[in-house]
């Protein structure tokens, strides 16, 4: 390994740490300046929504308990150092206030599968059509199914997500009853039903995958479409047409193979945005991801959980574009100095 891609290297590494260290340090004190109070605000609900009738003493002792629970007689710095002190030394977020007194990592693990389930195979999917159907308008340019899809594509990809899970849940939950209104999986099926439980599953996560998919679809079709018109105008790929080379082996080893190096940075980015690109769809469907977790800490101010959720996206986006930069050296020759 030569010094210059030494120098890379550590820089890159120094960078990650800055910036995880900062996004984290900004939302914990972002957190606490927003307006209210967590403690009193699950108080009055549970004495006005639910009927509970406390005592004023008690009311002041539970605030109080509450109070040193979760460490907020201290001021915001004290809390913050306290904060990562158990966070780096022990991997400790703190109590949920949510699901007190559930530690703030256990709730966020049994969440995160079904948001890992539901965005990776969303993202995978629309990731592999989107680029395929934009290598094949790019190869069959100016005519006219290139033209209606781009133009098909530039209007679907102005459009919000959150607008198409709306729009879809009008029309297929319910107005055509194809699709269950929200949730994972349905009350009355329960893990021991294997087959039933699966299925149930699969018709819960459809429409929410669907929406991600329909979303980011359209813009691998642009991006892709742009790219392999490029390539078409290569030297190497009028060589091989000279050649007298079969054009699907054209299109397979020379133009869509090279067309889809940069996309592969874009997945990996992709990849990256899963967590924070969960929380308004989760929200629409009722999926009981992190998206949806967080939207409820969020309402509660919850500030662990807040965190956890942070913590979790601001690490995502952060590693896979550290995972990039780190795997470029190796890929472009001019980072090498070659």
């Amino acid at each position: 390994m030569n010094r210059r891609i030494y120098i890379y290297l550590v820089k890159r590494l120094i960078s990650y740490i800055v910036v995880v260290f900062a996004a984290i340090s900004i939302a914990f004190f972002l957190f606490r300046l927003v307006p209210g109070d967590p403690i009193k605000s699950y108080l009055y609900q549970m004495q006005t929504l639910q009927g509970f009738h406390l005592e004023e003493q008690t009311t002041q002792q539970i605030i109080q308990y509450y109070i040193e629970k979760f460490s907020l007689n201290r001021d915001p710095f004290t809390q913050y150092i306290s904060f990562l002190r158990e966070l780096i030394l022990h991997h400790n977020l703190g109590p949920s206030f949510l699901a007190f007194p559930k530690p703030a990592q256990e709730l966020i693990m049994e969440k995160l599968p079904w948001t890992i389930g539901l965005l990776s195979i969303s993202t995978l999917m629309s990731w592999i059509i989107g680029n395929f159907l934009g290598a094949l308008i790019g190869w069959k340019r100016d005519t006219k199914i290139d033209r209606t899809i781009f133009i098909l594509a530039l209007g679907f990809s102005q459009i919000p997500f959150y607008i198409l899970g709306v729009v879809f849940i009008l029309v297929f939950c319910l107005m055509l009853r194809i699709f269950p209104l929200g949730g994972a999986f349905s009350p009355n099926v329960s893990p021991e039903q294997i087959w039933n439980y699966i299925i149930s599953i699969i018709s819960h996560a459809t429409l929410p995958s669907i929406t991600l998919m329909f979303a980011s679809f359209w813009g691998w079709v642009i991006s892709m479409r742009s790219l392999t018109i490029n390539v078409l105008g290569e030297d190497y790929l009028l060589f091989a047409e000279a050649k007298g080379l079969k054009k699907i082996r054209l299109f397979t080893r020379y133009v869509f193979r090279n067309a889809l190096l940069p996309q592969v940075t874009g997945l990996g980015l992709s990849m990256g945005f899963i967590m924070s690109g969960s929380v308004i769809v989760e929200t629409l469907f009722m999926y009981p991801g992190i998206g949806t977790l967080f939207s409820m800490a969020l309402g509660r101010l919850d500030y662990n959980v807040l965190m956890g959720c942070i913590i979790l996206m601001v690490f995502s986006v952060a590693t896979s574009v550290l995972i990039i930069d780190l795997l470029l050296p190796f890929v472009d020759p001019r980072v090498r100095g070659d």
